[in-house]
């Protein structure tokens, strides 16, 4: 543990967890050892640093991040307790790993065997493998996050926290600055990160334990980054001689610069781990302070560490004149032991060098070619290839290898069968036609072409019934990727049509007009002093409404002014008469001979009782 002068030791956080003393201090966050003395247990908190707690938006990604951490149980994962905040403090409560980190392991004892790294690596996997299968990433898989206790468990930690400060950049803070070594291209540019990336980041790891030091390194984490995305990885064999092509072969399959030339997840790493191990010789103990933990022979759980070597003790026997007397026998039988051996090591070396035992290397170069130029590389060793499966592949053409098992680099028995991924080409589904589907029915349609429904967007459509998918966004036939969103285009029914000014138009130009715009026209009809007969007067709804399509429109139709009875004016007296008339709305026109003595109507036209327009014309005669 890590001693000093630190203001936290003695304090208890959120009236529960007393600091005892610091354990260790990273680019997050420092870790202390203390007590919660609620449940009386010792556990480790962990409490980051002011720079990144005082920025409201990393402490609620913190939380966030911790809470879901907190469901992943696995005997591989250091567990998470708690986490909260206290005043300026970030906290988190986790479980104290007594033991070293993998760190400390290789700092002190130097590269380990590959029977030893692979032992520890098979737990990390594990963990991560269960880690995967529950939707979880690490993002930050390093010798600092694996540890090893002093019973011999091996336990990834900090899960979760490498995305609460993934907004963070690695060149911004200093906090990524030592985890840049084992970012994955992709963390680098665009800034993304899955399965894969973890799968990554432990064969740099791999590559470090067995050699000694990281792959790439540079003045500063951007020119370590621009490695990652723009070189090759080297083998290790290259870095430390000795490491057998197996592991060089773990190495390089997870550490492809493009993501889906990888293991996809830690399971299928695992799966070769296992194979590998199962190849090479049980794992010796370390030779450090923690020779008793950590490295397990191939058959052992994760939680038995591998025992100790134990000196004989068994006394030698004291010469006697018997033995003295047999000891030519002694020495004959140990010459024909060691003529034996020399024969058997001879007869091994036939065996595995030109007999049935023969081994050969699985050639790089088989991964991209088609299955005759497979063929082709292999047959130089003296193997055979098959094609096996077929997956889909964003960037190895159809009908090219994908990946093959085992990997190149491997060895096998020369006549082996080295079998063969084969690539479908990028995976993509077409659009299904969605037209005249209710979005439920649409949106099923979509899942089982392997497209993930969109947003719901409405219009209005004078041919789909309302609620019924009209159309989508890409359109039916486009090619996607998988879970690619389509959005949907729903109709709202025919659009409402706005009324036109119609007045003063016959009917039948009117009817003709709103007909074609989908209204239904009625016709009604009035008497109007300012409208000629037979021309529209207005509209119900008036111009400029809008109404729905299909719905009806009333158009009035002048049948000119109103009508007017002609009264009876015979005898009246000319100005009587006029005034008669004039006061209804008619024209007098006062027809009168040279005298006329009497003043007065004698005849009329029309006559009394006739229905006559207003402003008609009303003759009379004067006597």
């Amino acid at each position: 543990m890590e001693p000093g002068n630190d203001s936290l030791i003695g304090r208890t956080v959120d009236g529960r967890y007393r600091i005892l003393e610091r354990i260790a201090r990273g680019g997050m966050a420092t870790v202390y050892e203390a007590v919660d003395t609620r449940l009386d247990r010792v556990v480790a908190l962990k409490i980051m640093h002011a720079s990144m707690s005082d920025d409201p938006t990393f402490r609620a990604r913190f939380q966030r991040e911790a809470r879901s951490a907190a469901r992943l149980a696995h005997p591989n994962v250091v567990s998470i307790f708690d986490q909260g905040e206290d005043g300026e403090l970030s906290w988190l409560a986790m479980e104290l790993v007594d033991g070293q980190t993998l760190r400390d392991i290789v700092r002190d004892d130097g590269p380990l065997t590959s029977e030893q790294a692979l032992a520890i690596f098979e737990p990390v996997l594990l963990a991560l493998a269960a880690a995967h299968e529950q939707g979880f990433v690490h993002r930050d898989i390093k010798p600092e996050n694996i540890l090893i206790s002093d019973d011999g468990q091996v336990k990834v930690t900090d899960f979760g926290l490498a995305r609460a400060v993934s907004a963070e950049t690695v060149t911004t803070r200093s906090v990524l600055i030592g985890t840049v070594a084992y970012l994955a291209p992709e963390q680098v540019d665009p800034g993304v990160a899955d399965a894969r990336s973890d799968v990554y980041a432990t064969g740099v790891c791999l590559f470090e334990v067995v050699t000694g030091m990281v792959p790439y390194t540079g003045d500063s984490p951007l020119s370590v980054a621009y490695q990652h995305v723009n070189s090759a990885m080297p083998a290790p064999s290259s870095v430390r001689a000795g490491i057998p092509p197996e592991v060089d072969a773990l190495v390089l399959a997870a550490t492809q610069r493009d993501p889906d030339a990888r293991y996809p997840d830690a399971r299928a790493m695992l799966a070769d781990v296992r194979r590998v191990r199962e190849m090479l010789p049980a794992p010796r103990p370390l030779t450090g302070t923690i020779q008793h933990t950590a490295v397990l022979p191939r058959t052992a759980n994760v939680a038995e560490p591998l025992p100790r070597a134990v000196p004989s003790t068994a006394p030698s026997a004291p010469a006697s004149s018997s033995r003295r007397r047999k000891r030519r026998w002694p020495l004959v039988v140990g010459l024909v032991i060691l003529i034996s051996a020399i024969a058997g090591a001879a007869g091994a070396g036939w065996y595995f060098a030109n007999g049935p035992g023969k081994t050969v290397l699985i050639p790089a170069g088989v991964v991209g070619q088609t299955e005759a130029g497979a063929q082709k590389a292999l047959d130089s060793v003296g193997l055979k290839f098959v094609a096996g499966a077929e997956a889909f592949s964003e960037t190895v053409p159809k009908g090219l290898v994908i990946s093959i098992d085992p990997l190149s680099g491997a060895s096998v028995a020369e006549g082996a069968t080295v079998t063969g991924v084969m690539s479908l080409g990028p995976e993509r589904y077409e659009v299904p036609q969605l037209a005249g589907m209710t979005p439920a029915e649409a949106s099923a349609a979509l899942a089982k072409a392997k497209l993930a429904p969109g947003d719901i967007k409405e219009r209005f459509d004078s041919t789909m019934a309302t609620g019924l998918v009209v159309a989508s966004e890409p359109a039916s036939g486009e090619v996607l990727k998988p879970g690619t969103p389509v959005t949907l285009i729903v109709s709202k029914g025919p659009k409402p049509v706005v009324i036109p000014d119609v007045s003063g138009r016959t009917f039948d130009e009117v009817k003709a007009e709103l007909t074609d715009l989908g209204l239904v026209v009625e016709k009604t009809k009035d008497y109007s002093r300012d409208v000629f007969e037979g021309l529209v007067i207005s509209s119900d709804p008036p111009a400029g409404n809008e109404v729905p399509f299909g719905g009806t429109v009333t158009v009035l139709v002048s049948q000119g002014p109103p009508l007017v009875e002609v009264p009876y004016l015979i005898d009246m007296q000319r100005e009587e008469a006029v005034a008669a008339l004039e006061g209804l709305g008619l024209v007098p026109d006062v027809q009168e001979g040279l005298v006329t003595p009497l003043n007065r109507v004698y005849n009329q036209t029309p006559d009394a009782g006739t229905l006559v327009p207003e402003g008609s014309t009303v003759t009379i005669s004067i006597i």
